[in-house]
């Protein structure tokens, strides 16, 4: 840092002592352990013993910007000297400035990294931290001498050069100023020539939109110029309204949009967006009510005042003017009009549908119904926008009827997963034919009789005798069947409904177990993740329960790998079967996972991915996986290097990793995308296109590198 940053440095460290320092003006263990923020108590009193320098059991801020000073501005040698002394456990208390160190036995090891371990939110058994234990004091204590000198933990840190790069301390980052350089002036996203080459269809589409919409506006109020300003533009935006009022439904037709993905259509109309494009048109119908009601009621207001045959209230809520093509009905529906649209808009927002409150969100939308019908009453000339794409609406409700009451679905399976997790085991009807990735509509009469949720299948479209959904309990819906299938089974399930065979089949498992229970699906439908297997290189991205959709692409992979074997000898290989649609050259799939317990919901489906590529070279490998665990702290904060590197090197002995059981290891925090996409454009497998399914915060960063690399983003949505 320059004078002036140090200044800075100073001025703010002072002012954060004083915010958390008593009268006293002193930082004593429980003030320490409280402003650094670590779970885990023996770091904070390891940190304050070797920041408390003269041993009063408390910190002055001149011990405390002494230690800071060291920890961030001090040399490699400085930081790892005050490391090796946090693991030098029963040693003399020391300053952070202390030569004399000590040496690290293996108990003292294995209480550091049993710390590691409360600290990072990973859960392994005892024999495993022994494991742990021996295979970092093994490789660290270079003499055989049975202890660790400060000499050989840096001779050993040095074959972790990322941790050797940037090596950074939790206790130095505590009190670290958060705004220590300028921001440097960058041009927005929106106005970058990657956002616009990777949003064209989009852009084009919504250009095209925004046109019609004001050349409708337009000519609807020259037509009604005779009626005043206030008329004009109350004519006007109802003309918009009769186009955007049909074309929400169209957005929402998943069996066309399902089809038209399959043609030339998808190359120019952003038929993957149909979601967000049916929310931005809700928005657009919301503001044209908005001002066609508003315009309508000033007008009202000055025809009382000019020829006083109506009160505004009469214009308002009477037929008395009559006002209307049907019985002078017009004003009266359009304030009905006015609360249901504004009601729906309201139910429909993000924070409704995502703090579990799903049921509000989709019973008030079925007031479209209501909103149809209104709307007929209410303007003369909407059924002739309505005619065309109501009776598409209609069509697709009755084949979606009809598919999902042809022949009887049950489920014939269900396994309660870690994190509240329900796996369900449909049997798959012979003429269910779907795509990987594609999602379906499940009722199920026993949870809820007339409630339709939408889900991924999880399986793979040639497994032909079940469908697999794993559904995350979110809400109030998803709550209820989890907390179902919790009950004892006697409770749950009718004998009478049970066949035969079923009755006599074990119970697997207290969260696993079969059963019979009538389930109704709709579907399916189709995502943008039915390109995957069009792409060259394609990077699936899962954050949490978003693995779903990858899943099924995963398990379909699984099948198009057809295992071969030479007759001569014992050489064996994978050989991907080509077919028209498969233009694949290279996967990467990245799973980011919040605890240990969620990687269980389909550990057995990458065992198997990689026990197909195990004789493959890594260079060589069709797919590349990569795990990640945001609660583990990462590579280069202190409290977690001792545990990383004795993972790495046990990962090395065993050739698994310790937290999954696969091969792959599992990454601590969260990717590093300018990184990962960096590696992935290196590799120069082909044109690169991301799907992504998870959080829509994550959804953003990802999007922004995506359009920095020029790579082609696709967003689950239903």
């Amino acid at each position: 840092m320059s004078i002036d940053e140090d200044t800075r440095w100073l001025e703010w460290v002072t002012k954060q002592f004083e915010s958390i320092a008593g009268d006293d003006k002193e930082i004593d263990l429980d003030e320490f352990k409280t402003a650094l923020k670590v779970k885990e108590s023996f770091f904070a009193e390891r940190f304050f013993a070797l920041f408390d320098s003269d041993g009063s059991s408390s910190i002055s801020l001149d011990e405390l910007l002494e230690a800071l000073d060291l920890l961030i501005h001090g040399s490699e040698t400085d930081k790892l000297r005050f490391l090796f002394q946090v693991y030098d456990v029963d040693g003399k208390p020391l300053t952070v400035i202390s030569k004399n160190c000590g040496s690290i036995d293996p108990d003292e090891l294995r209480t550091v990294l049993k710390s590691c371990l409360r600290e990072s939110a990973i859960s392994l058994p005892e024999e495993k931290l022994d494991d742990l234990t021996l295979a970092l004091f093994e490789s660290a204590d270079q003499d055989n001498s049975g202890s660790i000198t400060f000499e050989e933990l840096k001779a050993e840190l040095e074959n972790f050069p990322e941790v050797m790069e940037n090596l950074t301390i939790s206790a130095a980052n505590w009190l670290k100023p958060p705004d220590l350089e300028q921001k440097k002036s960058k041009t927005p996203r929106y106005l970058t020539r990657a956002y616009w080459h990777n949003n064209s269809r989009k852009l084009f589409f919504l250009c095209l939109y925004a046109l019609l919409n004001v050349l409708l506006f337009i000519i609807a109020m020259l037509k009604n110029a005779h009626g005043g300003p206030w008329f004009m533009v109350a004519k006007g935006c109802g003309q918009c309204l009769n186009l955007n009022c049909t074309f929400v439904i169209v957005l929402m037709l998943r069996r066309c949009l399902t089809w038209l993905r399959a043609t030339w259509v998808v190359r120019v109309f952003p038929l993957d967006q149909n979601i967000l494009l049916h929310q931005i048109v809700g928005y657009a119908v919301l503001i044209f009510t908005i001002g066609h009601t508003g315009a309508h009621v000033m007008n009202f207001a000055r025809m009382s005042q000019d020829d006083g045959m109506y009160q505004l209230w009469e214009y308002l809520f009477t037929i008395r003017p009559g006002i209307g093509w049907v019985n002078g009905t017009a004003s009266i529906t359009g304030v009905v009009l006015q609360v249901l649209i504004c009601l729906m808009v309201v139910c429909s927002s993000t924070f409704v549908r995502r703090s579990g409150h799903f049921e509000v969100f989709y019973w008030s939308h079925l007031s479209y119904v209501w909103v149809w019908a209104l709307l007929i009453v209410h303007c003369a000339n909407f059924w002739k926008w309505f005619v065309a794409p109501g009776l598409m609406f209609l069509i697709e409700k009755l084949v979606g009827i009809a598919v999902s009451r042809i022949g009887g679905l049950y489920i014939v399976e269900v396994n309660l997963l870690p994190s509240k997790v329900t796996h369900l085991v449909i049997k798959r009807p012979p003429f269910f034919h779907f795509k990987p990735g594609d999602y379906v509509y499940i009722n199920i009469p026993v949870i809820a009789k007339y409630e339709w949720h939408p889900f991924t299948i999880s399986s793979a479209p040639e497994q032909q005798d079940t469908l697999w959904l794993h559904i995350r309990s979110m809400g109030q819906w998803t709550n209820r069947l989890y907390e179902y299938f919790r009950q004892p089974e006697s409770q749950t399930i009718s004998n009478k409904r049970l066949t035969a065979s079923l009755r006599n089949r074990p119970k697997l498992s207290e969260n696993h177990r079969y059963c019979n229970i009538k389930c109704y699906v709709d579907g399916p439908f189709g995502t943008p993740t039915r390109q995957i297997f069009a792409s060259e290189h394609a990077v699936l991205i899962g954050a949490g329960i978003g693995i779903t959709p990858f899943a099924s692409i995963l398990q379909s992979i699984i099948y198009r790998m057809r295992k071969q074997n030479c007759p001569n000898c014992n050489y064996s290989w994978c050989e991907t079967i080509k077919d028209n649609e498969m233009k694949l050259r290279k996967v990467d799939f990245i799973w980011i996972n919040r605890d240990q317990k969620s990687f269980e919901w389909f550990v057995s489906l990458l065992t198997k991915l990689e026990m197909d590529q195990a004789d493959e070279e890594p260079e060589g490998r069709f797919l590349e996986m990569h795990m990640y665990m945001t609660s583990a702290l990462s590579k280069n904060d202190m409290k977690a290097i001792g545990l990383q590197m004795a993972l790495d090197l046990l990962a090395k002995k065993e050739k698994r990793d310790s937290i999954t059981g696969l091969r792959t290891r599992t990454q601590p925090g969260r990717p590093d995308w300018a990184k990962v996409f960096q590696k992935v454009s290196e590799e120069k497998k082909g044109k690169v296109h991301v799907f992504y399914c998870g959080s829509p915060a994550l959804a953003k960063v990802i999007k922004a590198q995506c359009e920095h690399f020029g790579f082609n983003f696709y967003k689950e949505n239903f």
